[in-house]
């Protein structure tokens, strides 16, 4: 059995370089020569934790593979997988162009029977495009030869996806063919050994199961914002409430943590393109329409707080942001909500000094020079007016408050993430403000609400 990865993004390299490490021959491919000659080096374009490693064991014992020459590898292969990038158009779809050329790629190149696995993200009945763009190649060519078509959608989460590869929840594979079942059956064995299930169904269903995943979680985290949002308001404790529900079985505690809103190369383009999606069939999709609007919202939301803490006046004051990647153990900046609030930051002539663990060269694409980048999180906040928490790393979590306390300007913290307990910082005196939660200035707790201004008028 040999396998082609066709992409080394994200998933390609994850997918390709763990099929190669239960014993399988992978070989990726990618049209980015550049990317082929560092990755044969071990040089990896993206962070994931243990991604490193893997890909030059994998590599070093033969297994692992790296080409940009696509005609040879699917000819030396019997099962291909399309892992290309499907970006979001201007108008919300998904971009399908890298998609239809590998399969036109395909239809050109194959000489014997094939098994085509679409594990990119992509609209219902892209499948069966693609497999008649395939086919039409082939009908030219004058051959006849087979292939199957199966959707098998990823659900790899950034910071984690080793793992779910090699344990996962379950795993989709639509497909109309026994033939496709069984040899699917045996390349999946190893992974379902702990009783990890995989489920066929139809291909359409497949395309659908991934968009609904990804746009529930994406609802769980806006639902969560708003109630937050309303806690602020009412005096509420947001934490308590998140654990009062998340106790709920038929809720769970997952995917319920207030913040800033979420970013990522997933969630955002995928609520879109399943918008865009229904709006193709004349169908109004009006929770997922609400949750694109909380999300958008809830990224301005610490800009707010900040702005009406110092009372519109942060002209020329300094302020540090800690993480800038869009959720921690990745150094992912798309769409991430810390480019948000940098960019209404800078817009009030504010200085901006920042510090993430692993995103610093890639926010540098995003950034630019319009910003401060600091060795770590303490000369970070050297003579700065406040702290801001965009990206909850573990590191962030412990920090030493007497050194900062030397060490900063002012003495407030804006916490998009809520990772410190409200009781901690009291005894050092900070000003605290955080998502959902009540605000502590000068170390006391405030308890300024709309329920409290009624009951005193």
């Amino acid at each position: 059995m040999k396998i082609a990865v066709i992409g080394t993004g994200y998933v390609g390299l994850v997918s390709g370089t763990c099929f190669s490490d239960i014993g399988i021959d992978v070989t990726c491919v990618d049209i980015d020569q550049t990317k082929i000659n560092n990755l044969k080096k071990g040089i990896i374009p993206i962070y994931e934790p243990g991604l490193s490693e893997l890909v030059i064991r994998n590599t070093r014992k033969n297994r692992l593979h790296f080409s940009s020459n696509l005609q040879q590898t699917i000819n030396e292969c019997n099962i291909i997988f399309i892992c290309v990038g499907t970006p979001e158009n201007e108008d919300g779809s998904a971009n399908l162009s890298n998609i239809m050329n590998v399969a036109l790629s395909i239809g050109k190149s194959i000489n014997n029977y094939s098994l085509i696995v679409t594990k990119s993200t992509v609209p219902v009945g892209t499948s069966k495009r693609i497999k008649k763009i395939i086919q039409k190649e082939i009908d030219k060519r004058g051959v006849p030869i087979q292939f199957d078509i199966v959707s098998n959608p990823e659900f790899l989460k950034e910071g984690a996806a080793i793992n779910d590869f090699f344990k996962p929840d379950r795993i989709i594979i639509g497909t109309e063919s026994e033939r496709a079942k069984n040899i699917l059956n045996k390349l999946y064995k190893p992974f379902t050994l702990n009783g990890h299930p995989i489920i066929f169904m139809d291909i359409l269903s497949a395309e659908m199961t991934k968009y609904a995943a990804n746009s529930m979680l994406a609802t769980k985290i806006s639902f969560m914002n708003d109630i937050a949002n309303l806690c602020e308001k009412l005096g509420v404790n947001v934490d308590e409430v998140r654990k009062g529900i998340g106790s709920d079985p038929r809720i769970g505690n997952k995917f319920i943590y207030p913040g800033i809103g979420y970013g990522g190369s997933c969630f955002p383009k995928d609520v879109k393109a399943i918008i865009k999606t229904a709006e193709n069939v004349q169908y109004d999709m009006r929770i997922l329409k609400a949750v694109e609007n909380i999300n958008k919202d809830q990224k301005e939301i610490l800009y707010q707080k900040i702005v009406d803490f110092f009372d519109g006046d942060i002209h020329y004051k300094t302020f540090t942001i800690w993480g800038l990647s869009f959720k921690p153990q990745t150094d992912d900046m798309r769409e991430a909500p810390s480019l948000s609030l940098v960019k209404k930051l800078l817009k009030s002539n504010v200085k901006i000094k920042v510090y993430d663990p692993i995103a610093m060269e890639e926010a540098k694409k995003y950034l630019g020079e319009k910003v401060t980048y600091c060795d770590n999180e303490y000369s970070a906040i050297e003579e700065s007016d406040a702290i801001i928490i965009a990206t909850e790393w573990p590191e962030f979590k412990y920090p030493n408050w007497e050194k900062i306390q030397k060490l900063m300007k002012g003495n407030t913290i804006f916490d998009g993430r809520n990772i410190f307990p409200i009781n901690s910082l009291k005894k050092y005196g900070f000003n605290y403000i955080s998502i959902g939660r009540p605000i502590i200035l000068n170390g006391k707790v405030q308890n300024n609400n709309i329920i409290n201004s009624i009951q005193n008028s």
